[in-house]
């Protein structure tokens, strides 16, 4: 099976994880404790020209100096659309009182990432009381790879909700991606979490970051992934997870861990 593009493929992933993302309005009510459940997420416009996104942008700018719901309508504008001009505007949002504000200035940064709301954003991640802005700031910290991320994002991985833990990650892999240095630690902590985490997303997840980070990584800490991810496909108990693994076994493209599948087969151990 040939290799595909991790990066470009998780690239993708996140998109549509951000496209598709839907947060049930009665949870939200209860969680938040808000008036307006509007999902920042929700409604994506499509076939939008050049022309028609600018007009859209320009607006957007607008309401994000407006009332509480104009706000939200901004918001919603730059979860899907790239302005520099945004992100001034969106780093004062990052402290409203309302957490879906919160929460979508913190999508919002992701998709306009800028090197001054890192500060707030880790912040958020650790600090904040609400897990969806907590959960909004694991998977935005991923879009800003070089920002000393890694150690508050293996905390997160360690301690926080599923919620959040879900998408740390996807956030790992690109902060680890950038160096063997950074790719270590974060293995290692995806290596304790896949087989410990209570949450098969989460240890699916973690299986996806550690094919990402394993040619960063020394031959020794390589061969540990493999015999890792071989645990998983025989033993883990949510098809899957042993799915993701068999996957990510598969890209590696390596003929002796493929050979080692194909006996597992021929012995009947997996289909």
């Amino acid at each position: 099976m040939p290799v595909v593009d991790d990066r470009r493929q998780h690239r993708d992933l996140r998109d549509l994880e951000l496209a598709t993302l839907s947060l049930d309005p009665d949870l939200l009510a209860r969680e938040l404790a808000a008036e307006e459940t509007i999902d920042p997420l929700d409604e994506f416009r499509t076939g939008d020209t050049s022309s028609s996104i600018a007009l859209i942008c320009d607006q957007g700018l607008v309401d994000l100096c407006g009332t509480h719901n104009q706000r939200l309508q901004g918001l919603q504008v730059f979860c899907e659309y790239k302005d520099p001009r945004a992100a001034p505007l969106l780093l004062p949002l990052l402290q409203r009182p309302c957490p879906v504000e919160r929460m979508s200035a913190v999508y919002a940064l992701g998709r306009n990432p800028s090197p001054p709301a890192v500060e707030p954003l880790l912040q958020l991640l650790q600090l904040d009381s609400n897990a969806y802005v907590r959960k909004a700031a694991a998977w935005s910290l991923g879009n800003y790879p070089d920002a000393p991320i890694l150690n508050p994002l293996i905390r997160a991985l360690q301690n926080d909700v599923a919620a959040v833990r879900l998408w740390c990650p996807g956030s790992l892999a690109e902060s680890g991606s950038r160096s063997p240095d950074k790719a270590d630690p974060a293995a290692s902590q995806l290596i304790v979490s896949l087989q410990i985490d209570s949450e098969p997303v989460v240890r699916s997840n973690c299986i996806w970051a550690l094919g990402r980070l394993i040619d960063q990584l020394v031959e020794s800490r390589q061969n540990e992934i493999i015999e890792i991810l071989i645990e998983a496909l025989l033993y883990d108990g949510e098809t899957s997870v042993r799915d993701e693994a068999r996957t990510a076994l598969e890209q590696l493209g390596n003929p002796m861990v493929l050979e080692r599948i194909q006996i597992l087969i021929d012995n009947g151990l997996i289909i």
